[in-house]
């Protein structure tokens, strides 16, 4: 494919004066059409070394109520604990930069258990955190942030191991909650080392910024690529809003149990009308077919009565209980022969069966997903659960904020490489942590969608930002307005 001949310039003017000597005619390959790639990264030229060298890490938590509990995997979550995280780092003049990031400790998610209670799991997280920031504290090479990553990755995992040994968890803390909690730090990296060249972090991995081409992180089949060709250095305009519906939720009015009467809609009905919904992610159970059947098909009759003229498209999102991949063929039957039109509009499945895809290797995806793309999310921790998921018939990839942002951009090149779907999904993220998880929707080339439900469960934590973000955190026509994430770092703050 072709990449669009229309080119961006990130003038001189935006940079700090003592950096404008790191760029030299910058000028950044700009993507047309929804699905096009780069072939080359941005012509930016700097002084060797580059990189920055972290000075300090410190983090806090903040917590939240859900103003309504979110069903998903068979759990309702009621609360979110989130893992703030603020760097300072220098850079090779000498010059000073703090950077910042921001992600829920999403324990029900990454860390699920049914022996430890919540409070265990999540302490867990906590101890974890504390041990990867002294970690992270203690690396003083100078380095690009997916270096630093790629290098402090093997220390994260064994210190999740001596928590798990220390805390005498009866489930070691597993790699994709050692990701989640990393996520703000390796956040916080990209934000201050854009901010440190005055520039976006989509715009910092070019092969001059990040020192290596893709083989080093990925394979070999990825000799003399750069990641910046997989990225597009501005954001779109606007993306399509997934919005949730979870296994609690009232989809009629019928099923409200009792108003909550706190402004906000409460039946789906109520939100496509609030909000011009065009997109729904509907959470199954995964173990009851007849139920996934009827959920489906009443959430597509009530998108259909609510606005008739929609182009709707669903997520069907199992997280991962299905017995086999006969039950998500049964459950396509059936839909199909109950809603034709509602079967159309399913755009993708996520995750249907267990996330250990080395356990349960003979459950393969090939006859689903020869009827609609098949996305892993749980169980992509790295390049060889996304392979052998290609092996196992999966098609599609999820890419999120709370994996980190050096993880979320090895995937998304990866998954464009190897031609597969790819969608950005959430972890109930508020505030910082959900224009971290909308930058990366809006930048990589091909994706048009992201799930975006603190809106709807833990609206609190987004006070402050809607005003300084409008249409991000408040959308009025189903989509989400991403033309103000262009600023140094992740643009949050």
């Amino acid at each position: 494919m072709n990449p669009s001949s229309n080119q961006a310039h990130v003038p001189n003017s935006i940079l700090p004066p003592s950096r404008r000597h790191f760029l030299k005619a910058s000028s950044l390959v700009a993507l047309g059409a929804l699905g096009t790639r780069a072939v080359a990264g941005p012509s930016i030229v700097v002084k060797s070394p580059t990189g920055i060298r972290i000075e300090e890490v410190k983090v806090a938590f903040e917590e939240f109520r859900y103003r309504a509990p979110y069903k998903f995997g068979g759990v309702a979550v009621d609360r979110v604990t989130l893992l703030n995280v603020t760097v300072r780092v220098s850079s090779p003049d000498g010059k000073e930069t703090k950077g910042f990031g921001s992600m829920p400790l999403g324990n029900v998610w990454s860390f699920p258990s049914k022996d430890m209670p919540y409070d265990t799991t999540l302490g867990a997280m906590k101890e974890l955190a504390g041990r990867l920031a002294k970690i992270t504290e203690s690396y003083k090479a100078t380095a690009h942030p997916i270096e630093i990553n790629h290098e402090l990755e093997p220390e994260y995992l064994k210190a999740a191991a001596d928590v798990s040994k220390e805390l005498k968890l009866t489930t070691p803390i597993p790699k994709l909650c050692t990701q989640v909690t990393a996520s703000a730090i390796d956040a916080a990296l990209h934000d201050a080392f854009g901010k440190s060249l005055g520039v976006n972090s989509f715009q910092t991995y070019s092969p001059e910024l990040l020192g290596h081409d893709l083989s080093r992180y990925l394979n070999d089949e990825f000799q003399g690529l750069s990641l910046q060709s997989f990225v597009n250095p501005a954001p779109r305009d606007w993306i399509w809003l997934f919005h949730s519906v979870g296994g609690l939720d009232a989809v009629a009015d019928s099923e409200v149990k009792e108003r909550l009467n706190d402004g906000l809609p409460e039946t789906l009905g109520e939100w496509i009308k609030r909000d011009h919904l065009q997109r729904i992610k509907i959470k199954l159970q995964g173990e009851n077919l007849e139920w996934d059947i009827a959920r489906t098909v009443a959430i597509d009759r009530v998108a259909r009565e609510a606005d008739p003229k929609a182009d709707w498209k669903y997520c069907c999102d199992f997280n991962e209980r299905c017995p086999d991949v006969e039950y998500v063929l049964e459950f396509l039957r059936k839909v199909k022969e109950q809603t034709p039109q509602g079967f159309e509009s399913i755009l993708y499945l996520e995750q249907p069966t267990r996330r250990d895809l080395q356990a349960d290797r003979k459950n393969v995806m090939h006859q689903a997903a020869k009827l609609r793309p098949v996305v892993i999310d749980e169980s992509l921790t790295d390049l060889e659960n996304l392979l052998l998921s290609r092996e196992m018939g999966y098609t599609g990839a999820c890419l999120k904020a709370c994996k980190g942002q050096s993880h979320a951009m090895l995937m998304a090149a990866a998954g464009q490489k190897f031609g597969m779907f790819l969608c950005v999904q959430d972890l109930t993220c508020p505030g910082a942590s959900l224009i971290h998880s909308a930058g990366i929707a809006s930048h990589i080339p091909g994706l048009s969608t992201i799930e975006a439900n603190s809106r709807e469960y833990v609206p609190a934590a987004n006070a402050g930002w809607t005003e300084k973000f409008p249409g991000l955190f408040d959308s009025r026509d189903g989509k989400l307005d991403t033309r103000k994430l262009t600023g140094p770092g992740l643009s949050a703050v």
